[in-house]
């Protein structure tokens, strides 16, 4: 065999294996169990937190369905301004003062310490003004989330146990579900969601066993007694895939996690042209990779093994006569083209643009050495006018 179909066939291999032996990665089935009371009947006082820095374009479509929520329990929310300049904070009032609902807190924690990423400072401040009420539970959602009117009662519900010792969880997580309206939010959005739970397997995170972690960082319910024992958000003050992070402290801590896809969670940010998705990927990317260039080097290898070898081996038989690396390259397609189905039918979308995986794949690779490129010229990860150079270790205090 030519060395076009011995890449074609390793790739094909790699398929195989993804499909069957990592977590099932592919489906979408991993949702809120149905749970609608506590066992002991009980609804526990729940801090909803929210960090925001210049997000008056998307509050008046998120935080209206944070105060609009039905929660049998006691319910607070407050919103942390932090360091805006486009009159965030005084919308959040008037919204409040407008439409009543869920007491609104609107706080402003000043810049930053050395050491902190914005968000993570505003959501240290946000858990610091929550501790007067006393909360068991901090919900912790970014600014551009809607929340469906029952979507705290069912985060609790699936964390406290049931009657039957379900649940008990100390961390429950949704994956929003992000915006999908331009062609290139359809193309890529889907994709980012996919080669997350490829990277993160949801049933492995559920399982609770491993070390496997991960949560999505726009919808987080945690156990206030978990917080402090893990010690966050200090012990990962530094980080910028903050959400990762935090999972992984509460696992380290002994806490149960849970993260699957959410039905009535929706992100509201939009990402009209692709410039705008090439910066929210690139400005991780690389952190992602912990800025090792040789972890760098192997993912793009990686990604061109399973996601470039299988359309350039089918072009390859198909133009020099060379069957084996065009049917190994067809049938890795095939396969890589039906573990994408189940995530396009989650976003309402056509499945003609499974078989684009490769191209959007292409993007991704772009997109991260990109991310290596403006790291290495002392940009770093940016995020509302802040630039957060290579995180260290977060010494303790």
């Amino acid at each position: 065999m030519s060395v076009v179909a011995w890449i074609a066939v390793g790739s094909l291999t790699v398929w195989l294996w993804l499909l069957l032996c990592r977590g099932f990665f592919w489906r979408t089935d991993q949702r809120l169990p149905p749970r609608t009371r506590p066992a002991e009947g009980r609804w526990p006082y729940v801090a909803v937190v929210v960090p925001a820095r210049d997000e008056a374009e998307v509050l008046p479509e998120s935080l209206p369905s944070l105060l609009a929520q039905d929660y049998p329990g006691g319910a607070e929310v407050i919103l942390v301004d932090d360091g805006s300049s486009d009159g965030t904070g005084k919308l959040a009032r008037a919204l409040s003062g407008r439409l009543g609902g869920l007491p609104l807190t609107v706080v402003t924690p000043g810049e930053p310490e050395p050491g902190w990423t914005g968000k993570l400072w505003a959501v240290r401040y946000g858990m610091e003004v929550a501790r007067d009420s006393g909360p068991e539970y901090l919900l912790l959602t970014d600014a551009d989330i809607a929340h469906e009117p029952d979507s705290l009662r069912e985060l609790v519900a699936a964390a406290l146990p049931d009657e039957h010792g379900a649940g008990g969880f100390d961390m429950v997580s949704q994956m929003a579900r992000l915006r999908v309206i331009t062609p290139w939010e359809r193309l890529i959005v889907p994709a980012f969601v996919y080669f997350f739970a490829q990277l993160y397997p949801f049933r492995w995170i559920n399982r609770n066993k491993g070390g496997t972690a991960a949560a999505a960082g726009g919808c987080v319910l945690l156990r206030t007694e978990t917080a402090l024992r893990a010690r966050v958000p200090e012990s990962i003050r530094g980080a910028v895939i903050d959400d990762v992070s935090l999972a992984r402290e509460v696992r380290r801590c002994g806490g149960r996690i849970w993260l699957g896809l959410a039905e009535r969670v929706d992100s509201v940010r939009p990402y009209p042209g692709l410039g705008d998705l090439w910066r929210m990927v690139s400005r991780s990317a690389y952190a992602q990779l912990r800025h090792n260039p040789l972890l760098l080097l192997g993912t793009v290898l990686g990604l061109a093994l399973v996601y470039l070898a299988p359309p350039y081996a089918l072009a390859t038989g198909l133009l020099t006569g060379d069957t084996a690396a065009g049917w190994a390259g067809l049938a890795a397609w095939a396969v890589m083209t039906g573990t994408y189905l189940p995530m396009l039918r989650y976003y309402r979308q056509t499945f003609a643009l499974a078989p684009l995986l490769p191209f959007t794949a292409l993007l991704y690779t772009l997109m991260t050495v990109d991310s290596a490129v403006q790291h290495h010229r002392g940009r770093g990860a940016a995020w509302k006018g802040r630039t957060y150079a290579r995180p260290e270790t977060a010494p303790d205090r």
